[in-house]
């Protein structure tokens, strides 16, 4: 099944075209709204980027629309209700919004598939076969296997069994164990941050990043480790998110606490002044 790709942004149409290809789907990419018009021939589905270097993206969904019937999940980083209705009322028939995950984009591919199943410009389209698909016939059921006969715990099994949970308790407690950098302390049972006894307000994204630079002071964390630990690992499009994360860190902390390696990612660092 051929999957054209319109996306601008060789980062993320290069793991758009791994992950179908891993599903099965033939990706095709193009990297403009001009070529998307000039590439629908023998296509299943488009996914469709809405920021664009020629054309505006809902500005191309419509035109895919006036030629064809051929699904289309629109991609974009603005995620709010007016561009996320102007894209559906333009002719896209789902919209996700940036990052997502590869298991989010399998699941509404295949769901988009099954709607556009009755369309009949694609149910007689080149390659189809345009007879319906015979009903499939149910099984028969399998005879119910007897209950297993009930076999009474050993006595002697229980004095192990609490000092095994015991073990897990504590090694729970310990991962919950408050996190200290000099006078920054972030609990993680409470999801609280203080700096200098004094809480700072974070976001949920914001207290996961810092729990990770927190976690190693001074250690290099890379970009992609940090992207994969904090998001997905299987998360699609700009690492930006990541730089607007920490920047909103260093207004609430202080420019000092968090250092940029060049290059390489982010690190916590406990300032001088701070000692003070």
């Amino acid at each position: 099944m051929n999957v054209l790709i319109v996306e601008d942004d060789d980062g993320v149409a290069e793991a758009l075209e791994q992950a179908l290809g891993v599903q099965g789907y033939h990706p095709r990419r193009v990297g403009t709204g001009a070529e998307a018009l000039s590439s629908l021939a023998d296509v299943s589905l488009v996914l469709l980027d809405l920021g664009l270097p020629d054309l505006d993206g809902h500005e191309v969904c419509r035109r895919i629309r006036e030629r064809s019937c051929v699904p289309v999940i629109a991609l974009s980083g603005r995620a709010d209700e007016l561009n996320r209705v102007m894209a559906l009322h333009m002719g896209a028939d789902d919209f996700i919004a940036k990052p997502f995950s590869r298991y989010e984009l399998v699941a509404r591919i295949q769901a988009v598939l099954r709607r556009a199943g009755g369309c009949l410009h694609h149910a007689t389209g080149a390659g189809a076969d345009p007879r319906p698909a015979p009903a499939p016939v149910p099984a028969a059921p399998e005879p119910a296997a007897p209950p297993a006969p009930h076999v009474p715990a050993a006595r002697e099994a229980a004095p192990e069994a609490a000092p095994e949970a015991a073990r897990e308790t504590a090694g729970r407690r310990t991962a919950q164990s408050p996190h200290l950098a000099g006078p920054l302390r972030l609990d993680p049972r409470t999801r609280k941050v203080f700096l200098h006894a004094e809480e700072i307000c974070i976001t949920r994204r914001e207290f996961d990043l810092l729990a990770l630079l927190i976690s190693e002071p001074e250690t290099v964390m890379e970009r992609q480790e940090i992207m994969a630990t904090v998001w997905d690992e299987n998360w699609f499009g700009s690492t930006r998110t990541l730089d607007v994360h920490v920047g909103s860190l260093r207004s609430k902390l202080g420019n000092e606490w968090i250092e940029t390696v060049r290059g390489v990612g982010y690190r916590l660092t406990v300032p001088a002044a701070a000692h003070a």
